[in-house]
């Protein structure tokens, strides 16, 4: 299976997918390392709120050609073989698996390097969208939108 880099609905990639695109790639066999980042659910949300589901959404349009644009503009750095970004979309329980980043490059300080600001870049340019899903202190689920917060 090869997939681009981009937004997917849940179950349309795993991990095991896109480290296999990255091995598919013609100039492979130039890479002496491969780190991946897998973004999971949270179970606490802010002020210990319990969080009970997650729904992701995006500007699908924006969001494909943002994620496309980090990779093309990691891809220039020095070693590096192959930058992906898979984010999913959909309704994900706590634990559940939402984005993947994967990189591949001759050495793993320039993998590791690289692999830390497509996370960071992601979070803050690509618009995709949280509603949190969590337990109120009266036993009830309400569902609130929520911006990125630095370190999470």
């Amino acid at each position: 299976m090869t997939t681009q880099s981009g937004v997917h609905e849940k179950g349309k990639i795993t991990l095991l997918d896109a480290i296999e695109n990255s091995r598919k790639r013609k100039n492979f066999s130039k890479a002496g390392a491969v780190a991946t980042f897998t973004g999971v659910v949270r179970g606490e949300a802010t002020g210990k709120k319990k969080v009970q589901k997650l729904t992701l959404e995006a500007y699908e349009e924006k969001a494909n050609e943002t994620l496309k644009k980090i990779c093309r503009d990691l891809m220039k750095k020095p070693g590096i073989v192959d930058v992906q970004i898979h984010h999913l979309l959909g309704d994900f329980a706590v634990g559940e698996d939402v984005v993947y980043v994967i990189v591949a490059g001759s050495h793993r300080k320039q993998v590791f390097a690289v692999l830390e600001e497509a996370v960071e870049r992601y979070k803050v340019e690509a618009p995709i969208f949280k509603k949190e899903h969590v337990l109120t202190r009266k036993g009830e689920i309400k569902g609130h939108w929520v911006a990125e917060e630095k370190g999470g």
